[in-house]
């Protein structure tokens, strides 16, 4: 989800590396949860996300947004974000503690927070969010601890390279005045990348790469 606002309003003014030290350490939170409710739904969900979830609580696509996920438009693609419920709308995933319970398994943006992602030039960096956690006396802690992912330099390139999938396919779509074509292409990405299973005794990025390659010649030739 893109934000439109000036990287100055919003961070301390730098960027960070993946071996950069980030004043972002919320100290185990210490019983705040308040980026975990009133998200609307702004906590959207990449494939990577849908896979960990399903694979750790053993759950299909459909099954998780029985409870868990709902469906949303972003920037004109139909993508999934985590739901908020009850009248406080606090994460489906928040358990009756405030804790979260599926924190081994959480989504990119919940790791990143409270960091952002700046892309440019067909790469990104890491900047941080400062007025997005209120918690005080933060700490500094490198990127990549924080961030908590095994195979970093996989997974910051395939971040990446959904981005600017992402991207090309909402110019596509802002291109296109075939109201069907848009809603078949949507169907079409929601099916390869979220509902058809990936292997688990397979590595997951080789699988995305190999869809992530006949979408791109799907799109190119329609």
């Amino acid at each position: 989800m893109k934000r439109n606002v000036a990287l100055h309003e919003i961070s301390d003014g730098k960027l960070y590396g993946a071996n950069d030290m980030v004043k972002a350490n919320c100290n185990g939170c210490k019983g705040c949860y308040d980026c975990c409710q009133g998200m609307g739904n702004s906590i959207i969900l990449d494939p990577f996300d849908i896979n960990r979830l399903s694979t750790a609580l053993k759950k299909p696509f459909e099954a998780l947004m029985a409870e868990h996920i709902e469906l949303s438009v972003v920037d004109g693609i139909i993508l999934p974000n985590l739901k908020m419920v009850g009248t406080k709308e606090r994460c489906s995933f928040l358990n009756e503690e405030g804790r979260c319970s599926i924190h081994a398994h959480r989504p990119g943006v919940c790791r990143l927070f409270p960091l952002g992602r700046y892309y440019e030039n067909n790469s990104f960096h890491y900047f941080l969010q400062v007025h997005e956690c209120s918690m005080p006396n933060k700490t500094k802690v490198k990127v990549s601890k924080w961030i908590d992912v095994n195979h970093l330099k996989d997974y910051e390139a395939y971040v990446k390279d959904w981005h600017y999938f992402l991207n090309a396919v909402e110019d596509k779509i802002k291109e296109c005045k075939d109201d069907t074509w848009i809603k078949n292409i949507n169907m079409y990405l929601l099916h390869v990348f979220f509902m058809k299973n990936y292997d688990p005794n397979q590595d997951f990025y080789s699988q995305f790469y190999e869809r992530l390659g006949e979408a791109k010649k799907k799109i190119e030739h329609e």
